[in-house]
């Protein structure tokens, strides 16, 4: 028997955690067992041809799908032609996509077993009842939640390739104990941790063959701080024997809780090496209470503050527009009390019904209208239209292309002025008159038409829009840029690399770092 263990992840420089877990728990099975995962958007022929080369002449083919909201239409129909070329080939499918509302879709039809839930003991199981008998007599089953000592660690499955050119994904713990009803997380019950210094060891042998980005996964990661400080202080360690060579680690964290000890391990990262991503999602303390989320917003925001002010942290914060009950209005006011407070980035993202998420409950009472496909992005509500939430969906894109990119530094200030969600959205509703588009517009078009609009829509002098956006742009030749920066661009030629360079910081928070230099 052959056991392929595949996934269309989001893009290359993502490596797939769950996958490397089932290839860890595998057992005496590992030997049979290969990983052979891809990216979405190839040619399903192409990946199907693939696969099948794993397929030997009289012995059983399994392969199992981690099924995800990104990659489950494209998975869909890659399992379908692989039923229709070789229908003997077991196909397995996992993952939170088909863990909840199984029977309904389909997918689930194509393929011979879906496992619910946890897969690290369940799916080797699952192959040996397949490979040995008896058959398994349901095609659904329900994954097996095992102690955490039992579960075997899956980093050393990643490759030197792995390491050298994406992201490692790593978690301390499982689980969440908070129950925000958009989230999955809400249907565990509490966290899971992972032993601390056998999770350090598994670091340990990364950073020793080079792996200098971690990125955790921990839905809380701040949650226990006697852990969170001992993970702190590995990353730590190595900055200060290896200054030169700087690691670099991103954390989700809880925005309302951030005591003075963690403060304290805080200040001693240096520049470029700690990025937070923090869940504020809305500031309506109506609409948190209705979705069962709890948060101090006072605390959330004086933390914030405290780190924008105090900490090198690049800041990673959370929204998330067309909850039940939040208008327009008070998201704009929850978003411009969120800038004020000035994290770096704003991820702006709409809200999504997620299967198995409890937030179903207020589909009637609210008159929540998602769309039927993936990702299942809301429409329209009671207090939100389908042409308003347009306007919000455009608001998002233009947002990450102009502010979160970390282009557009100076000019974006005069963009927002003293309402950041208003203007923001005048000029989101400008760009889409002029083009009609939110997607493939090229870093010279967006520049001009944002000099457009400071020009033609705020009055402004097209001489100074031109020198301020032309410092933001610098780069591209074929930008019209003012004679005095391009006469500090050919001053600064063959001066000293940046500073954000030097770091090496990743690709977008080096821009950011560049921009305020």
């Amino acid at each position: 028997m052959t056991i392929v263990l595949s996934t269309l992840n989001a893009r290359y420089s993502h490596a797939s955690l769950g996958l490397r877990y089932l290839y860890a728990n595998m057992g005496e099975l590992q030997a049979q067992t290969t990983i052979d995962e891809f990216v979405i958007g190839a040619r399903t022929t192409d990946l199907l041809e693939r696969l099948l080369r794993h397929q030997v002449v009289g012995e059983k083919l399994i392969i199992g799908f981690g099924v995800y909201i990104w990659n489950v239409e494209e998975t869909c129909k890659l399992v379908a032609q692989l039923k229709r070329v070789a229908p003997e080939v077991v196909i397995v499918l996992g993952g939170p996509e088909v863990s909840y509302e199984t029977q309904e879709q389909e997918i689930v039809r194509y393929a011979d077993y879906v496992i619910t839930g946890w897969g690290d003991v369940s799916f080797p199981d699952l192959c040996r009842q397949i490979l040995h008998g008896p058959q398994p007599l349901m095609k659904i089953q329900a994954g097996l939640q095992p102690p955490m000592s039992e579960i075997k660690l899956p980093y050393a499955y990643y490759t030197d390739d792995d390491i050298k050119n994406r992201t490692l994904y790593v978690e301390a713990s499982r689980g969440c104990p908070f129950k925000c009803e958009f989230c999955l997380s809400a249907l565990d019950k509490t966290a899971w941790p992972f032993e601390i210094d056998q999770f350090l060891q598994e670091l340990e042998s990364l950073h020793a063959r080079g792996a200098r980005l971690f990125k955790f996964v921990d839905r809380t990661f701040n949650l226990n701080i006697k852990t969170s400080l001992k993970i702190m202080q590995f990353f730590l360690d190595k900055l200060e024997a290896h200054p030169e060579d700087p690691v670099f680690a991103h954390f989700e964290v809880v925005p309302d809780h951030l005591p003075e000890a963690l403060r304290e391990g805080i200040l001693k990262f240096p520049d470029g090496c700690l990025q937070f991503e923090i869940g504020i999602q809305s500031f309506n303390p109506e609409v948190q209470a209705r979705i069962s989320r709890k948060q101090n917003n006072e605390k959330a925001a004086d933390n914030i503050r405290w780190l924008v002010e105090h900490s090198t942290a690049h800041l990673h914060v959370d929204l998330i527009a067309g909850l039940p009950g939040e208008t327009i209005e008070s998201f704009a006011q929850g978003f411009n009390q969120l800038y004020a407070l000035g994290p770096h980035e704003i991820q702006f993202g709409i809200l999504k019904r997620l299967r198995g998420t409890p937030i179903i409950r207020h589909t009637d009472d609210y008159q929540m209208r998602y769309d039927p496909y993936p990702p299942y992005t809301i429409l329209a509500n009671q207090d939100i239209p389908f042409t308003q939430m347009q306007r919000l969906v455009r608001f998002a894109r233009f947002w990450d292309m102009i502010a979160n990119s970390g282009r557009f530094k100076n000019s974006l200030k005069l963009i927002l002025a003293e309402q950041a969600f208003e203007n923001f959205m005048e000029l989101s509703d400008w760009i889409f008159v002029q083009i009609g588009a939110t997607h493939k517009i090229a870093l010279d078009r967006l520049a001009n038409l944002v000099t457009r609009w400071l020009v033609e829509q705020r009055g402004m002098d097209q001489h100074q829009v031109q020198v301020i956006i032309g410092k933001d742009y610098a780069g591209d030749a074929r930008h019209v840029q003012s004679p005095e920066v391009m006469q500090e661009k050919k001053a600064n030629k063959g001066h000293q690399k940046t500073h954000s360079e030097q770091k090496n910081l990743p690709k977008r928070q080096a821009r950011h770092a560049e921009a305020s230099e």
